[in-house]
Order: C-alpha cells, then sequence, then structure tokens
C-alpha cells in the first residue's frame, strides 16, 4: 500500500519556516559584533539553517497543504527549529551547553517555552547567547499562537475549537477575511505588547525605580514575559530586580496567558467580552483562589517574618507564573512549606486561556470538564432531562466535550507514566530523586512549565540529571506543547495508509 501523506509537502514547508529562521538569527549576531564577541556561533547557523531549509523546500513546487501533512508539518516544525536552535549553543562552546544534549535541552525548552535549563554559569555565555536563548522562546510563543489559529483551527484539534467557542467567533481564521491578515494582525499584537513591556521595564531602570534594569534586561524579560516562557540571562530570575518589575512582570504574565483573540475584541472596543467570557472568569478566579491559597500559607508558617508585602508580593507572583506556565522565580520557593509548594505544584495543570501562549491543560478544559461533571450529576437523577453545558451562553457540542475528556485524560495518563519514568532511570544510574521531585520534573517538563522542585527547583539546572532523562524530557517538552494528538495522530497506521 503506498503512502497517503504527501511527506514532500510538509519537509517543504518545514524548510520555508527554516529559511525565515535566519532573520531572527540577525539579533544575537549584532549584538555579538557589537559586543566584540564571537559571530561563528550564529553565521554558521544561519548558514546550516538556509541550507538545510532549501533543500527541502526543493522537494516539490505543489505544497497543497491537506490535513494529514499539516500534522506532519507542526510536528516536524518544532522538532527542526529545535535542532538548529541547539547549534549557537554547541558552537559557542561555553559551558554546559556546548554539550549536544544539553544543548538540545535547551533549545527545545527554549522553543517549546518551557524554561528548565540545563545553563549551570551563566557568567561563562555572552549576551548575544543569552539573547539567542530569549529569542527562541519569544519566537515559541508566537509559533505557537499562529499554528494554532491559521492551520490547526482546519484540523478540528481541539485547542482551536475551544478557542473558537470560548471567543464567541464562528471562525477564528475570519478575524479578518484572510489567514494571513489574521496572522499579521495576531503577530501585530505580540509585537505591541513585547514592546510595551520593554518600554516599561526600561523605563524602571531609566527613572532609578530598577537601577540594575538594563535595556539588554528590559528585552530579554519582555521576550519570555509575553510569550509565558521563563528563560532569565540572570541567575536569580527576576529575584534579582526590584519588587516593582516583579509587579509588572506578574501583570504582563497574566496578560500573555489570555486568549489573544478576547484582547483583540477587547482593544476593538468590545470590553463586555470579559464580563461575558467565562474562561476568562474562571482564568482569574483560579490565580486569585491560589494567590489566596499561598500567601495564607506563607503567612500561617511564618516564611517571611511577617513582612506583608514581601509575602504577598512573592505567593501572588508564583502562583501567577506556575499557572502562566511562564517559569519565572521570584524567591527560592524550594524551601516553602510543604503545604505551599503542594499548592503550586496543582497550579502546573491549570494553564491559561485556549488562543494564548500558555502551556499545560489550560483553563477552559478544566471548565469544560467541571460542567460536564455537573451535567452528568444532574442528568443522573433526571433521567429525561435535556441539559446542555454551556459556555458563554452558547451550547458546547457534544464530541467536543468528548474530545476534551479524553485530552485531559491522556495527558495525565502521560504524567504519570513519565513519572514512573523518572523514578525508575534515576534509581538506575544511582541518581537521587525522590517522589515529589520526580513528580515536579514530569509535570515541568511535559507541560511546559519549567522549575519543578528538589533538584529540579527554581534556581537549580536540569543539567545534573542522566543523559536518558534529558532525552526523555526533551521530547516531553515537545509532545506537549503541540498538545499531544498531532504525535499520535503520527503513531497510528491508519494515518499513513489507509
Amino acid at each position: 500500500m503506498r503512502l497517503r501523506v504527501d511527506w514532500r509537502t510538509s519537509c517543504s514547508l518545514v524548510g520555508t519556516i527554516l529559511k525565515a529562521l535566519a532573520v531572527p538569527l540577525l539579533l544575537p549576531l549584532a549584538l555579538a559584533l557589537y559586543d566584540a564577541e564571537d559571530v561563528a556561533p550564529f553565521l554558521v547557523t544561519i548558514a546550516v539553517t538556509v541550507a538545510v531549509g532549501t533543500l527541502l523546500e526543493r522537494l516539490t513546487d505543489e505544497r497543497d497543504l491537506g490535513n494529514r501533512e499539516a500534522f506532519l508539518m507542526v510536528s516536524l516544525t518544532w522538532l527542526a527549529v529545535a535542532l538548529v536552535g541547539a547549534i549557537p549553543f554547541v558552537a559557542a562552546g561555553e559551558g554546559a551547553l556546548a554539550h549536544p544534549i544539553n544543548a538540545l535541552f535547551e533549545s527545545m525548552s527554549g522553543i517549546t517555552t518551557t524554561g528548565a535549563t540545563a545553563a549551570v554559569d551563566f557568567s561563562v555565555h555572552s549576551r548575544a547567547v543569552l539573547l539567542w536563548r530569549q529569542l527562541i522562546q519569544w519566537l515559541g510563543g508566537l509559533g505557537i499562537l499562529i499554528l494554532a489559529t491559521a492551520i490547526l483551527s482546519q484540523l478540528g484539534v481541539a485547542g482551536a475549537q475551544l478557542m473558537e467557542t470560548e471567543s464567541q467567533t464562528r471562525n477564528v481564521n475570519r478575524l479578518t477575511p484572510k489567514i494571513s491578515n489574521t496572522a499579521q494582525l495576531l503577530w501585530g499584537l505580540y509585537v505591541g505588547l513585547t514592546l510595551l513591556l520593554i518600554g516599561i521595564l526600561y523605563g524602571l531602570g531609566l527613572v532609578g525605580a530598577a537601577p540594575n534594569m538594563t535595556l539588554f534586561d528590559a528585552v530579554a524579560h519582555a521576550f519570555t514575559t509575553i510569550s509565558t516562557s521563563g528563560f532569565s540571562p540572570r541567575p536569580e530570575s527576576l529575584g534579582a530586580f526590584e519588587p516593582i518589575v516583579q509587579w509588572v512582570t506578574t501583570v504582563f504574565m497574566a496578560v500573555g496567558a489570555t486568549s489573544f483573540v478576547l484582547i483583540y475584541l477587547v482593544l476593538q472596543g468590545h470590553t463586555e467580552r470579559l464580563t461575558e467570557s467565562d474562561e476568562f472568569r474562571f482564568y482569574l478566579g483560579v490565580l486569585v483562589f491560589f494567590s489566596v491559597g499561598v500567601v495564607a500559607i506563607l503567612f500561617s508558617d511564618g516564611t517571611y517574618a511577617g513582612d506583608v508585602g514581601r509575602t504577598i508580593r512573592h505567593g501572588v507572583f508564583q502562583v501567577v507564573s506556575i499557572t502562566t506556565t511562564t517559569g519565572y522565580a521570584s524567591t527560592d520557593f524550594n524551601v516553602w512549606s510543604s503545604p505551599a509548594k503542594h499548592l503550586l505544584f496543582i497550579c502546573m495543570f491549570i494553564g491559561g486561556m485556549a488562543g494564548s501562549t500558555t502551556c499545560s491543560i489550560k483553563a477552559l478544559r478544566w471548565l469544560i470538564v467541571l460542567k460536564g461533571f455537573r451535567r452528568d450529576l444532574f442528568v443522573a437523577s433526571h433521567p429525561t432531562a435535556v441539559k446542555p453545558v454551556r459556555l458563554s451562553g452558547d451550547v458546547v457540542d457534544e464530541q467536543t466535550i468528548r474530545d476534551v475528556y479524553a485530552y485531559t485524560l491522556i495527558s495525565l495518563v502521560v504524567f504519570i507514566a513519565t513519572t514512573v519514568f523518572l523514578v525508575f532511570d534515576s534509581s538506575r544510574v544511582g541518581f537521587q530523586l525522590t517522589e515529589f521531585e520526580a513528580l515536579g520534573a514530569a509535570a515541568a517538563t511535559f507541560f511546559n512549565i519549567g522549575p519543578g522542585f528538589g533538584v529540579a527547583g527554581p534556581y537549580e539546572t536540569y543539567e545534573v540529571f542522566p543523559e536518558s532523562t534529558k532525552v526523555a524530557m526533551i521530547i516531553l517538552m515537545w509532545v506537549g506543547r503541540i498538545e499531544i494528538i498531532p504525535v499520535l495522530v503520527l503513531l497510528t497506521p491508519s494515518y499513513w495508509r489507509s
């Protein structure tokens, strides 16, 4: 039986994306020239991405993207960009990231907006290399947003279906007459928010409110805040800056995890959408609920010795950071009490809104699960009742509900299996890893959070994990970022031949 997938079309489109990757590489190249640092890592990467991209483009002249080809293209794109993104780290030959596996781990963590790092000593890396590390996260955040809008919505993947349902837009692609215009619109919104945050952060540095906030720091942190990614060129993460920087970042992390379709509609004057959106209210409710819970625990156990401002700031910051899957740290929450850390652990499974740059299961799926479960309880006692699940007044079709149930179940099963593997692999090589540390590391990588607990904590590094574990985590970050389904589809024989 012949293949039913036009893999040449998929690979050709991946080649186009790889060629385009040469453009953002010019930014760290320019910084390396300005700092009189080695430019070879970026010149080599530009040459490789253009050459490989050109070769892939030539596989076919007819590039008709069907459903099957789109699944393959989406999956291959993240792998290809991660491989290219690792080249500057290896070519620079600095620190732990010079090792190919660590470099690929860092690159995959970047492009999937995970924020888990294998870097050990930040001081050995040039500003250009650190900027590339930040930039690939910004590209990853934008990339998944446009892919979800322009491609996945045509495939019927649950994430795009949910974005259409909750945004109350019949077809996300029709926010504008053409898909290309929609992508440009979202691109403009993404860039605009990034520039706004750069201006605010750098302005705080200029007026003396954040003396150590340089232009480089402002750009670097704006890139990984709007993309809800979490990389920082500072080993202390956001703990290196004044409290006002942490509060500003908290707000923008929450914005980055808000549906960009909803943000667009609000900017168009439809402010009523904020109050009409069940998902937005649920998302804000989750942030408030867990923030209050963590702050109360920190108060009760005296973590910050009764310092009200510090307690509230760190509690709110870390809840928003973990829930939005950004993964920044304002403090080492490894030293927090067990109840506080367990609340943060629960936050890892929630995520932001559908149609945002965030990862994890996402708030909308949990809302549908809760509404569906409540409906099922009602129907159990009223067998003849017809009670549809509604979001913002609109009925959610039963197929979408089943898809949400299936996705949530698969996510939890993969998470549990990953935890078991981490414990087994660690014991196999004699690496000390507790069960809670394994749970945190599995959730942090599969749900693209970044920091976990213990050896994978906010001020620690994943470099200490066995190489086999890091390879597994690389795969997990990839699978988690493209929301499992495209990868599972590729593994079915019927996808290729029937």
